[in-house]
């Protein structure tokens, strides 16, 4: 008995709700579909279907079985495609979508040299912050910051996770001083985004004694990070982001770190990207270029190399 066969069978005649319909579906004969189901039952010493000659039923057994028999074909079904997806060329267009500060500040760099080792692959990127369904706006991956809903069909692999860092440039501290507690935020001038409202007024600060909300003043409010912290580095104010966002201005000195003993909270990084089982050789090729740059998804990687 071909009990792997035996089994697409049995799921098949479930799925088409009879003998007939499973045998039209497969290409089988009717007499070829009924003995794969008795051999599997004579094999297992028990009946997996109930049979009237208008109706066909699961027994208590069978429902069980099913179950199982499901999530077996379904992980061969997705053996079998990954070995495939690896053996042929990554080829075709690859529709990517990143939030908008995440791309122009990481994804950038990491894309030439995807397309240097993939050169018959074409990337069409779109970088926004708009809410998307990749399935139903057709990308192929994405890249998100922070709480995010996927599709069950989906996989969210985190990269990394980004602090949120407390910053100012140094022309600013010179002249206004640096915070040396969280209190005194109240009386410095803040650079804060428009599109969280749970930021417009205070900022929560954590630290040894636990987190606190601070009042703060915004001076300039903004739905886009870049804007912020260019005037930020211009002297304008204090502004808060994520540590991927603020690394250059850091290493080039022209935002410093304030309150470093405190946070701000923490954002993760996340790519995500189709079922396994859905898999093409592109995708998983960029998946695992991508992969091979953050080894460390528990970490902050930005904040490292800041330091």
């Amino acid at each position: 008995m071909d009990r792997l066969q035996s089994m697409r069978v049995f799921s098949m005649v479930v799925e088409q709700g009879g003998f007939a319909r499973a045998a039209n579906a497969m290409d089988l004969s009717n007499a070829v579909v009924t003995r794969h189901v008795a051999d599997l039952e004579n094999h297992l010493g028990t009946r997996l279907l109930n049979r009237t000659t208008r109706k066909l039923s699961l027994t208590e057994t069978g429902q069980v079985y099913l179950e199982r028999v499901r999530q077996i074909l379904q992980e061969i079904d997705d053996a079998d495609a990954l070995a495939s997806c690896m053996s042929r060329n990554p080829s075709g267009t690859l529709r990517v979508y990143s939030q908008l500060g995440f791309g122009k500040l990481q994804l950038a760099e990491m894309l030439p040299g995807y397309a240097t080792n993939f050169p018959e692959v074409t990337l069409d990127v779109t970088l926004s912050d708009r809410t998307v369904d990749l399935v139903e706006d057709g990308f192929d991956i994405g890249f998100f910051i922070g709480v995010q809903k996927f599709d069950a069909s989906m996989i969210a692999r985190q990269l990394g996770v980004a602090e949120v860092l407390l910053c100012a440039s140094p022309a600013y501290i010179k002249q206004h001083g640096a915070p040396q507690v969280p209190q005194d935020l109240a009386q410095h001038n803040c650079l804060n985004f428009n599109n969280v409202d749970q930021l417009r007024n205070s900022w929560p600060i954590s630290g040894p004694n636990g987190t606190i909300n601070i009042p703060i003043t915004s001076r300039m409010m903004s739905n886009n990070g870049d804007l912020l912290r260019h005037c930020a580095a211009s002297g304008m104010g204090l502004v808060a982001g994520p540590s991927f966002a603020m690394t250059a201005d850091l290493e080039s000195k022209q935002l410093v770190r304030l309150l470093p003993d405190h946070r701000l909270g923490q954002l993760s990084v996340v790519m995500v990207y189709p079922s396994r089982r859905l898999l093409s050789a592109k995708v998983r090729s960029f998946v695992d270029f991508i992969s091979q740059h953050y080894p460390h998804p528990e970490i902050d990687p930005w904040l490292i190399a800041a330091s």
